[in-house]
Formats: structure tokens, sequence, C-alpha cells
């Protein structure tokens, strides 16, 4: 055989293994291809059935938390109430048996009052029964009124503090600190007894519980549950009460508007409710003998407890259509 073509042979039998190892290299096997593909999607069935349990873990959390939030309000409604949690809302350094003592005192006043003005054992015993059940519970309801109306107005701006505070790198214990520190009254004295509940080792959804139950308003229950919730799920808690500011602002602006349409209804109501009332002040002034009869006769005693039935209920149902809830 010729030596040259012998080389030739050889050369090319060199150059195609060459050529053949190469192409191997680089481009895997279908085997392979295949492999490498399952292997794969096992990785992202493995990651995406992780993200989905966490996911569920969390959502079950969540729901978990709502309930017993739920639970604690409903709770909370007889303790809201009673006598001792209206004295707690309003803000009253008044302990229980002197609140029944002041009442009872209220009462003789007004039974003194009213047996002097109507000279009959059922205006004393009226007088004595508003004085101790009625007056007394429409003084705490307008103390109560008034501190939750200027909570709520306030409540915005100490979220905006937490706000400002975790963005910065305050913790949530710090932030609440500032605000009980800061801030007017009364969400002073309501930050400053959560604060107090906290360093005494008191868990912080307890404490915002209690804070509920002396201030029972819905931005209050937003404001627990975007706490509770963010202390057992997790999650930016900066962006989560950034939102519940924008939405308490949001709703104070509604309040007003909704005050500010509602307010000609709420002027007739007053006057049609009052009317009846100047009419007989005008006419015992004006006219004693006149009216005399209704608290000297019995059957003037019957009339008298008639239209005061009759002005309470038309009072509460005119309250019920000029008060809009939201």
């Amino acid at each position: 055989m010729d030596p040259a073509l012998l080389a030739a042979v050889l050369a090319f039998v060199a150059i195609g293994g060459i050529g053949l190892a190469f192409s191997g290299n680089g481009q895997p096997s279908t085997s392979t291809k295949r492999v490498k593909a399952v292997s794969g999607a096992g990785k992202t069935d493995r990651r995406k059935q992780a993200v989905d349990m966490v996911a569920l873990k969390r959502k079950q959390t969540t729901q978990e938390a709502l309930r017993e939030l739920s639970a604690n309000e409903k709770q909370s409604r007889k303790r809201r109430f009673s006598v001792k949690g209206q004295i707690a809302q309003a803000g009253v350094n008044l302990s229980v048996p002197m609140y029944w003592m002041m009442a009872a005192g209220a009462g003789l006043v007004l039974a003194l009052i009213a047996f002097i003005v109507s000279k009959s054992p059922i205006g004393l015993a009226m007088g004595f029964f508003i004085g101790l059940f009625g007056l007394p519970r429409w003084v705490l309801g307008f103390l109560v009124t008034g501190r939750q109306k200027k909570f709520s107005n306030q409540l915005a701006d100490a979220i905006d503090i937490i706000v400002r505070g975790v963005k910065s790198g305050l913790p949530l214990n710090q932030c609440l600190r500032i605000i009980a520190a800061e801030s007017p009254e009364p969400v002073r004295s309501e930050f400053q007894q959560l604060c107090d509940s906290q360093a005494m080792g008191v868990p912080l959804e307890q404490s915002l519980q209690r804070m509920y139950d002396h201030m029972p308003l819905p931005e209050v229950n937003f404001f627990s549950i975007v706490l509770v919730i963010q202390q057992k799920t997790g999650g930016n808690l900066s962006e989560s009460l950034g939102n519940l500011s924008s939405v308490l602002r949001s709703r104070k602006l509604m309040v007003e508007k909704v005050k500010a349409l509602s307010a000609e209804a709420k002027a007739s109501a007053m006057i049609i409710g009052s009317l009846p009332i100047v009419v007989m002040g005008l006419v015992y002034f004006t006219r004693p003998a006149y009216i005399a009869i209704l608290f000297t006769d019995p059957t003037g005693h019957l009339i008298l407890m008639g239209c005061a039935v009759m002005m309470s209920l038309g009072i509460f149902i005119m309250n019920k259509m000029v008060n809009f809830k939201f």
C-alpha cells in the first residue's frame, strides 16, 4: 500500500475523531437533555410548592387572627356598655360606688324639684328615676362621645409617627413610647397604657384589646388588626400602617361630608323635637291655670305619661333617621 495514501487515511480518521469528540462535548445527547429538563422541572415544582405552602400558612394564620379578634370584640361589647366601661371610656377618675352615690344625689334633687312643681307622687318617682338612671348616663355618654371624637381625629397623626419611625429604623415599641410622650390627650393616655402593658409583659394582642375596650372605635379596631396580623404573619409594617392612615383620613373626610349634607335634617329634627316642650313651657309661664290640670288631676297625669312616651318614641325615630352609620 502506498505510504502516502495510508498517511492520508490516518490523518482523515484522526481529524474526524477530533471533530466527533468536540461535537459530543458541545451538544449533549437527547437523554442528557431529558434528564436535565426533568431535574429542572422538579426543582421548579418543589419551589412552587414551597411558595404555595408559605402562602397557605400565612393565610391560615391571618384567618385565625381575625377570628380571635372577632371573638374578643364580641366579648368586649358586654363590658363596653357597663357603668365601669362607660367610666373608663370617658376617662374620668371615678369609681363605680362613687358614681352611684352621685347618681343617687342627683335623683333626690330632681325628685324634690319634680315634687315641688307637680305636687304628686308620680312626679316624685319620675324625677328620682331620671336623676338616678337618665341624667348620669347622659353625662357619661356626652363625655365619651367627645373623647372618642378627639381620639379619632388624632389617631391618623399617631399612625404617621409610627410609619416614619419604622422607616427610619426604630422598633415599634419605641414609636409607641414617642406617641405616648408627645401626642395630646386622649391619645397620650391610651398609648401610655399600651406602653405600660407592654413593659409589664402583657402580649401586644391583649394590650390592643384593652385599648379597644377603652376606645371602642372602628379606627382602633383597624389599627389592632394591622398590628396583630403583622406580628403573626410578618410583612411591611410601614406600608400597611401608611395605607391605614390614608384610609382613616379618607374616612374622616367622608364623615365631615355626611355631616354637612345631613345638617339641615338634623336641625329640622331638633326643632320638631323641642317644639312641644317649648310650647308647654310658654303656656305654663303665661297661663299657669290653663295647664296646671295636667299636674293636679289623675287624668292629666295619664296624659303626661302618654305624651312622654310618644315624644320619646318620636325623638328616637328622628334620631335614627338623621344619624348615618357607615
